[in-house]
């Protein structure tokens, strides 16, 4: 996948440069290329923003050097426009497994008060992380990239990485242990050192289950129960 990112501070990308993210890139699994919207601005002095026309607080960023770098970044491809902006949509795990599916993802990291309004004809999609406010949209966009990136085939070790993770199936995940078998008088449930695979599935689904209903009522009250759930949600509640 080609991920290209628009912004004013390339510096903060830095960190795809690392960890599994920086192991992607080195086998070619993903291609990262940064764009400083400076870069692509008209004015002699570098600038990229200006006062908002009818006044108000701040600066507001313009919409020629924002559609300059667009036309850029697409240059070779027809890759799908995301500005990351208050007004979209609230980003989650389905919407990153459906743009996980694009070959290439190009992202507007907003700044100030915003973009003109006339920048939007060059943008396909705004997304939001979240309600409350970030200082730029590169906190949006960092997060944002990783979700997606990791869905990708060989980024992380094998596809069960990321498909019992919390979210990915509408559903918190279950509790995880390691070594030692006691901390402090509090041990590993015995269950998974059972070594019988089957049980140990159903109980981390019963978990998983259990978990979303006392954290995130919302989740639960949306997910569709299967049969063999529903079962496993009556046998596990009664012990």
């Amino acid at each position: 996948m080609k991920i290209s990112i628009l912004t004013l501070f390339p510096e903060m990308f830095d960190v795809f440069n690392y960890s599994i993210m920086g192991r992607a890139k080195e086998k070619g699994i993903i291609d990262i290329n940064i764009f400083n919207i400076r870069d692509y601005t008209k004015d002699k002095h570098r600038k990229v923003d200006d006062y908002p026309y009818g006044g108000g607080a701040g600066m507001v960023m313009a919409v020629q050097p924002i559609a300059d770098t667009i036309k850029k970044a697409k240059e070779n491809s027809k890759g799908k426009v995301i500005f990351l902006g208050p007004r979209g949509k609230t980003f989650n795990q389905e919407m990153a497994k459906e743009l996980s599916k694009e070959e290439h993802l190009i992202f507007l990291c907003g700044h100030y008060e915003g973009i003109d309004e006339r920048a939007y004809k060059y943008i396909d999609m705004e997304i939001s992380l979240g309600d409350f406010v970030l200082t730029g949209g590169e906190s949006a966009c960092i997060p944002i990239v990783d979700s997606i990136c990791r869905l990708l085939p060989g980024v992380l070790s094998n596809d069960e990485s990321y498909k019992d993770e919390s979210f990915y199936n509408g559903l918190l995940e279950y509790p995880q242990y390691t070594r030692p078998y006691d901390f402090e008088g509090e041990k590993v449930p015995e269950i998974l050192i059972s070594g019988h695979h089957e049980n140990i599935r159903q109980w981390r689904k019963y978990q998983s289950l259990k978990i979303t209903e006392e954290r995130r009522p919302d989740l639960f009250k949306k997910y569709n129960l299967s049969d063999e759930e529903k079962k496993l949600y009556k046998k596990y509640s009664k012990k």
